[in-house]
């Protein structure tokens, strides 16, 4: 089964799609500058490009953490984005309430890993016709994302992406199960990768109330999803980690985006010419 979204095909041994961008919209001009490298370094590799910023973060450590800047103004940056750069977005989409208003900015919902159970907001998003990513909570096994699917499915909607980002282990731990990726893949759908939220360690910067990160593994972890044949990478992305608002732990300086596309876009190409 393939998806589309405009004119980029996942699945079915199409090309890897890179989702990347920074976790949160912290202001327009970064929004904007970042996209511009992005897509320039997807070009470069040959990678269709889908850019992903949240409009809210709801999941914070801290009662205290940065969430948005709103979500009008945080979703009218996105929307002028892909109008402005013709270039496909994704949101995380926490509320039911949220979900109409951010499918008119956007081309792709994506439900967060802690709540790929909920079947009203899986419904929700499944209704508007756009295509939905659902992430695979870190406590959910594999082969269970089929029961979350097909809450979309049963809308009418099957533009259903799974994505692996890690699974619990231990306290303030992650550990990627590449096994994960065939096994949703067995449902038909395209599966993608998430190279970053991998490497969070949950809550473990306690003195600072918010989650750690060990960003030295993203390169390995993306290699090995890439080799064993996933769709989609999904990268987050920002100019300046450790000042980013939000996963400053864990998210990819941007400056070192070209060299991971190098790698795993020779790979994608190795592993889809087998």
């Amino acid at each position: 089964m393939t998806v589309s979204i405009h004119d980029i095909v996942l699945g079915d041994g199409a090309r890897l799609v890179l989702f990347a961008g920074p976790c949160v919209v912290e202001n327009r001009e970064m929004i904007v500058s970042t996209a511009e490298a992005l897509r320039s370094a997807a070009e470069r590799h040959g990678l269709p490009l889908v850019f992903k910023s949240s409009f809210v973060k709801a999941n914070r450590t801290s009662g205290r953490s940065f969430t948005g800047i709103g979500r009008e103004e945080a979703l009218r940056i996105l929307d002028d984005l892909r109008r402005e750069y013709a270039l496909p977005v994704i949101t995380d989409v926490h509320n039911v309430d949220d979900v109409a208003a951010a499918a008119e900015a956007v081309d792709v919902l994506q439900i967060p890993a802690f709540l790929c159970r909920q079947t009203e907001l899986l419904q929700a998003a499944g209704r508007t016709g756009r295509a939905v990513n659902i992430k695979k909570g870190q406590f959910m096994a594999p082969e269970d994302m089929a029961h979350a699917a097909s809450k979309i499915a049963d809308t009418g909607n099957r533009r259903i992406l799974l994505t692996e980002r890690g699974t619990t282990f231990g306290y303030h731990n992650l550990v990627v199960d590449m096994r994960s990726l065939v096994i949703m893949g067995r449902t038909g759908y395209p599966v993608i990768l998430d190279a970053t939220h991998s490497v969070q360690l949950p809550g473990g910067d306690a003195p600072n109330a918010r989650s750690g990160g060990q960003p030295e593994f993203i390169f390995p972890i993306a290699r090995a999803g890439v080799a064993v044949g996933c769709d989609g990478l999904f990268v987050e992305v920002h100019p300046d980690p450790p000042r980013a608002l939000s996963d400053a732990a864990s998210q990819l300086p941007l400056e070192r985006l070209d060299q991971l596309l190098a790698q795993v876009s020779h790979l994608d190409a190795m592993v889809k010419g087998w």
